[in-house]
C-alpha cells in the first residue's frame, strides 16, 4: 500500500501535510500546505524522496485537480519535489520567484549546490527533476484573486511568501517554529549564509505589513497569533547580531559556533524549547543553528570591512 503524508486537518479549507524524508530528527519538519476552498492549491512540496507520499496524501482527499502550486522558495526541502507533483497534475501552473524560475528549468547548479552544503541530508532528499518553462509563472507578476504573494528575500534571494484573505504562508521568512507537547515553543532565525541582515528584516516588516491572523510557517505548524510572533521574530533578530556581533573578536578560535550558541540560549527566550526537544531533534536544530549563526557573522564580518 502506498504511503501517504501524515494529513491534519486544521481549518475546513487549510489542511497541515507533513512530509518525512528518510532522515533521522526530520520528523514533524517538512510540511506542504493545502487550501480546498474557492481554489485549490499547495503551499511547497517538500523533496523528491517523499513525493510520492505527498501525492498520495491528495489523492486521499479526493484531490485530483490543483489551480496552482506556490513555491515559496527553491531549496529542495521546499521544492525538490516538484517534478513529480507536476507530472501528478500536469493542469496546474507552478508559481515562484523569478530568480528561481532558471533553477528548475535547469535545476543542475540547484541539485550540485544542495549536496555541496548539506552533505548526506541532500543526496537523501533526492534530485531535482527539471520543470517545462511553461508551467512556471513569476510571483512578481501573478496575479490572481485571493493570491498576493509577498516578496521576502533574506532566508535566500528567491523567496516569496503569500497573502490569502484567511492565512499567510511565510516559508522561513518568520523563521523556523515548533510548538511542543511538553515544554515552550520554538523559534529561531533561518539566516544561512550569504545572509543580509537589512534585506531579510525589510522582509519581515513586508509581512507585517499584510496584517495577518494565521500564520502558516514552512516548518513547521501555524500559529493564530501571526501578528506577536512576527514582531517577536523581528526583536530576536536584533538580538542576535547584538549577541553575535559580541563573539565576533572569538570568530577565529574553534569554539565560536558554540560560544555563540551559548549565549544565544542563555539570552533569547526564543530558543528556550531547544532544551525540551528530543535528542535527534535538538541534533538537528544545532546543525540548522550553526548554519544560522555563520549566516549572521558572514554579514557582520562583511559590514565590518
Amino acid at each position: 500500500m502506498e504511503m501517504a503524508a501524515k494529513i491534519d486537518q486544521i481549518t475546513e479549507d487549510l489542511y497541515l501535510l507533513t512530509l518525512e524524508p528518510p532522515i533521522p530528527g526530520f520528523e514533524s519538519f517538512i510540511c506542504s500546505w493545502l487550501y480546498k476552498g474557492n481554489q485549490v492549491f499547495v503551499v511547497d512540496v517538500g523533496p523528491a524522496v517523499t513525493a510520492d507520499d505527498l501525492i498520495a496524501a491528495l489523492q486521499n482527499l479526493d484531490v485530483h485537480c490543483l489551480d496552482y502550486i506556490l513555491l515559496t522558495h527553491i531549496h529542495l526541502d521546499h521544492a525538490g519535489g516538484i517534478g513529480e507533483i507536476a507530472r501528478a497534475f500536469p493542469s496546474a501552473p507552478i508559481v515562484c520567484h523569478p530568480a528561481g524560475i532558471p533553477h528548475l528549468i535547469d535545476p543542475t547548479r540547484l541539485w550540485q549546490g544542495t549536496v555541496k552544503t548539506l552533505g548526506r541530508t541532500g543526496e537523501l532528499y533526492g534530485p531535482v527533476q527539471p520543470i517545462v518553462p511553461e508551467r512556471l509563472l513569476d510571483a512578481a507578476t501573478f496575479s490572481v484573486e485571493g493570491i498576493l504573494p509577498v516578496m521576502t528575500p533574506g532566508h535566500s534571494q528567491h523567496h516569496v511568501a503569500y497573502r490569502t484573505a484567511q492565512y499567510l504562508f511565510a516559508g522561513e521568512a518568520g523563521g523556523v517554529f515548533r510548538a511542543q507537547a511538553s515544554g515552550p515553543e520554538y523559534l529561531r532565525p533561518a539566516t544561512p549564509p550569504r545572509f543580509y541582515f537589512d534585506i531579510y528584516y525589510q522582509s519581515v516588516e513586508a509581512l507585517l505589513k499584510t496584517a495577518p491572523t494565521t500564520l502558516c510557517y514552512g516548518h513547521y505548524g501555524l500559529t493564530t497569533e501571526a501578528m506577536a510572533h512576527l514582531g517577536r521574530h523581528r526583536d530576536q533578530l536584533m538580538l542576535w547580531r547584538r549577541v553575535i556581533a559580541a563573539e565576533m573578536p572569538y570568530k577565529a578560535q574553534d569554539d565560536f559556533l558554540e560560544r555563540c550558541l551559548t549565549h544565544l540560549l542563555q539570552e533569547d527566550s526564543l530558543l528556550a524549547g531547544y532544551r525540551h526537544m528530543d535528542p535527534l531533534i535538538q541534533q538537528r536544530e544545532t546543525g540548522f543553528l550553526f548554519n544560522s549563526i555563520r549566516g549572521f557573522a558572514g554579514y557582520l564580518e562583511t559590514i565590518s570591512k
